[in-house]
């Protein structure tokens, strides 16, 4: 019986992905992956960052090089791998990375888009996720209003 490795995370590329190929020419693709959690502390709204190194293999990792970029929102299925080696020193050392088996992108958004409906050019990433996901949850509002008057409606 195996065990159970999956991992499905969302966050910001921290910097731009990294393209290799391996001696038999298989595309490997990796990169730097933050990801954010908010927690209400009694001073007020605190911020954790996480930072996690992902690689991709072949038509992934081949996506991962076209479509990623620094700044870029990706949600990443896979798994947890762990490397172990003893260093020069002698001592054992240890790092976990996540191998993606899927990853998703978020939308691009263009800037002059953004300043013309009345952002600044110094809007940042976490405001335009922030209405991505207000879209998204204003089109499953929108799903669940429809249903609720016609369920046939929704049938694929």
């Amino acid at each position: 019986m195996n065990n159970l490795n999956s991992i499905l995370i969302e966050g910001n590329m921290v910097r731009e992905p990294l393209y290799r190929t391996t001696p038999k020419g298989t595309p490997v693709c990796t990169f730097s992956l933050a990801s954010n959690r908010f927690y209400k502390q009694d001073a007020g709204m605190e911020k954790e960052v996480s930072f996690f190194d992902v690689e991709t293999w072949a038509k992934t990792a081949e996506a991962c090089n076209s479509q990623g970029r620094k700044g870029r929102g990706v949600r990443v299925v896979g798994r947890l791998k762990q490397d172990r080696w003893t260093g020069n020193d002698g001592k054992n050392h240890s790092r976990i990375r996540i191998v993606a088996d899927h990853v998703e992108f978020r939308p691009e958004f263009r800037r002059d888009a953004a300043e013309s409906a009345g952002g600044g050019a110094g809007e940042d990433i976490a405001a335009e996720t922030q209405r991505y996901h207000d879209d998204m949850r204003h089109a499953e509002q929108e799903e669940s209003r429809i249903a609720a008057h016609n369920p046939a409606a929704l049938v694929f």
